[in-house]
């Protein structure tokens, strides 16, 4: 097999890295099934010969590929297409979009509302807000490639953004468009079994397994910014957290 053949080839005078190139040539291989789930991909030695380029930069592309979960290496074995589920870190704060561009995937979203309100005392206690703070909620289905992912609801203070319209496509792109996009953020996660009701707006088995995580965003002078719950699909997401001795 030659991913050359079917996914094109790398244009060496391009300012883009050959590495990210050829990442993207592999990712578009197993988006397009070209190599399938629990298939090997050539070796680092067939891929640096085919796309003429060092083995060097080939294992720096694959190494990528098995950070974003796409890939994994099999000791005496090879490179194997895990397929298309996502990673999830929780060692860096980032947004649903910004998660699934980087693993070159499409985002976008089907909102199921927006408004403006007063603080519930839930969210007061959350976010650290007085009683009757206006805040602005957000719930919305998150898709990539057209595929649902997960049930999505935040809150905002009102002093993040200019108006529930403010945000488009990314919560994250509004907030910092005013400088208002969190520094840190404390997650907690639980499994969960989807209701009847999550199940269908997902598209999946009533009772189907899931990721409920919730997370609270601070400004770097320590205002909380978002609090959000989120329902992911357990047949899409795996979540990862890098430890250290101290």
């Amino acid at each position: 097999m030659r991913l050359s053949e079917a996914c094109g080839s790398l244009r060496k005078h391009d300012p883009q890295p050959l590495y990210l190139q050829l990442q993207k040539l592999v990712r578009d291989a197993i988006k397009t099934d070209l190599v399938g789930e629990g298939e090997a991909i050539p070796t680092e030695r067939d891929l640096a010969e085919e796309f003429d380029v060092s083995r060097i930069t080939v294992r720096k592309a694959i190494d990528g590929l098995v950070d974003e979960g796409l890939l994994s290496r099999r000791r005496g074995a090879g490179t194997f297409v895990i397929g298309r589920r996502v990673v999830k870190s929780f060692s860096k704060l980032s947004s649903f979009s910004e998660d699934m561009r980087s693993r070159g995937r499409n985002p976008h979203s089907v909102w199921v509302g927006r408004s403006a309100g007063a603080v519930t005392p839930e969210e007061a206690l959350s976010l650290g807000l007085s009683p009757g703070t206006m805040v602005y909620r957000f719930s919305r289905i998150r898709y990539a490639d057209g595929e649902s992912m997960a049930l999505e609801q935040s809150t905002i203070p009102a002093y993040c953004l200019e108006s529930p319209d403010a945000v488009q496509d990314s919560l994250y792109e509004a907030l910092e468009r005013t400088g208002h996009r969190p520094v840190r953020a404390l997650q907690r996660l639980r499994a969960v079994a989807f209701t009847a009701e999550q199940a269908e707006a997902l598209g999946v088995a009533t009772g189907a397994s899931g990721l409920f995580i919730e997370r609270i965003g601070f400004l770097a002078d320590g205002r909380a910014a978002e609090f959000t719950q989120s329902h992911y699909r357990g047949d899409s997401y795996d979540v990862v957290a890098e430890l250290h001795d101290t």
